[in-house]
């Protein structure tokens, strides 16, 4: 019984000993992030689901792969803030290769416990922008400019004086440094190839975060990826202006379809849903909604060329106006040009949906010039046969189209026997007048 009692003993405390170095080689993994074009709310759910995860699972520290234009202060505001409350240290990390840190990049970049930038790649221009991307007014941009330097200090006290004067500067006059003007001044730790010469040099750095001090051990972790979700996806797509162009014009384009077509649900429901996806980027992106007024309009003269023998000029009207409410929409001045839509795009996107609305105008007008192959007016000139004997006295029955009609001799005809064909005359009220085909 204290044999087996003894060997049970030393097999939990080898298997203890042999599974706590695996754990620890487990948990010894940085997470990675990426956050790649302007700055969205998307990207902050993104920032904190990850140090969640994070959190969860002991990463031994988060690396923010980041290349940005920039985005608004209030966005700006979010990750930073998510960044410094974070207990799992956050390296912002500016890569790949030709990858910028652009206005609230710059901030961002700061805001790491530590920072660093792969070569080629650029930081500053961090003059501030209005919670849609749109430039301030004079007065609110300068409060906007001391609130973020002061911002600035506080995050790069530690890194010397010159990087807190050049940081001002990234805010005050726009200006931008590459990565090894960064490296030199001290706005950045490090200069690193890719994520694993990074895991390197930072191997041993000790940070401070909110929960005390952190010395990183990264020189044997392995880095694991966190892929935005779904949704997160779909967001930041949203707030792409093409995109958000492209759904306003095919849900409009959709819901006149369901409204001239009551009944085939598809297109509205594609409408509808176009126009929701739609309305969430018009509320991130910088617009202009007089531009709105011009897309209206632009349709409601599509609509009115079909329905009125105006022979295209109001659908060449309603292109003019689509390219102009859209360029209104996103394009108006002051925007930054990385959320600015593709002028290509809107004017071959106005073209196809001119076409469409010529194309079937076309069709409409052909239908109105073509003439009526039912009822009695088609009937004139026709050719029957008659189905009983028509006189002028009693009339008779004649088979036109398939369909039995009353039947009278036209004035001067001779009687007509039962087989004979028959060519129509006139049609008065519901009675044929026939003569004997030739």
């Amino acid at each position: 019984m204290k044999k087996h009692s003894l060997l049970t003993l030393c097999f939990l405390i080898i298997t203890l000993l042999v599974a706590a170095p695996a754990q620890a080689q487990e948990s010894n993994s940085v997470l990675t992030l990426t956050m790649d074009g302007p700055i969205t709310p998307s990207m902050t759910e993104y920032l904190a689901r990850g140090i969640k995860v994070a959190e969860r699972d002991s990463f031994e520290a988060i690396i923010v792969q980041l290349n940005t234009p920039g985005g608004s202060i209030e966005h700006m505001q979010n990750i930073v803030e998510t960044i410094l409350n974070s207990a799992i240290p956050v390296i912002v990390y500016v890569a790949p290769q030709g990858a910028i840190a652009g206005s609230a990049g710059t901030v961002i970049t700061l805001a790491g416990h530590l920072a660093a930038m792969a070569p080629s790649t650029a930081i500053g221009a961090a003059s501030p922008v209005g919670s849609q991307g749109e430039d301030l007014g004079e007065t609110i941009q300068a409060k906007a400019k001391e609130i973020i330097k002061a911002q600035i200090r506080s995050l790069a006290s530690h890194r010397g004086k010159e990087a807190i004067e050049f940081a001002e500067q990234t805010v005050e006059s726009a200006k931008a440094a590459s990565a090894q003007e960064a490296l030199e001044v001290g706005l950045v730790d490090f200069i690193a190839d890719d994520v694993s010469d990074l895991l390197q040099k930072i191997d041993g750095q000790t940070v401070e975060t909110v929960t005390g001090e952190h010395t990183l051990n990264t020189g044997t972790a392995t880095p694991q990826h966190l892929t935005p979700s779904l949704i997160e996806q779909l967001l930041q797509m949203l707030t792409n202006p093409n995109i958000v162009f492209l759904l306003i014009t095919i849900g409009v384009q959709a819901i006149l379809i369901e409204l001239s077509h009551p009944g085939a649900w598809v297109p509205g429901f594609v409408g509808a849903v176009c126009l929701a996806l739609a309305s969430y980027g018009l509320g991130v992106l910088p617009v202009n909604w007089f531009g709105i007024v011009f897309l209206i309009i632009s349709f409601v003269l599509f609509i009115i060329d079909i329905k009125a023998p105006t022979h295209g000029a109001l659908t060449a009207a309603g292109i003019a106006s689509l390219i102009v409410g859209a360029l209104t929409l996103f394009n108006s001045p002051g925007t930054p040009q990385f959320q600015r839509v593709s002028v290509w795009l809107v004017v071959i996107v106005s073209l196809v949906m001119g076409g469409i609305f010529a194309i079937v105008m076309a069709f409409a007008m052909r239908a109105r010039r073509t003439p009526i192959r039912t009822g009695r007016e088609s009937l004139g000139g026709g050719v029957g046969v008659a189905r009983s004997v028509i006189s002028h006295r009693e009339g008779g029955m004649a088979q036109v189209e398939g369909e039995l009609w009353s039947a009278e001799l036209a004035p001067g005809e001779d009687t007509i026997s039962p087989g004979e064909r028959v060519e129509i005359v006139a049609v008065q009220g519901i009675r044929l007048q026939v003569r004997k085909k030739q």
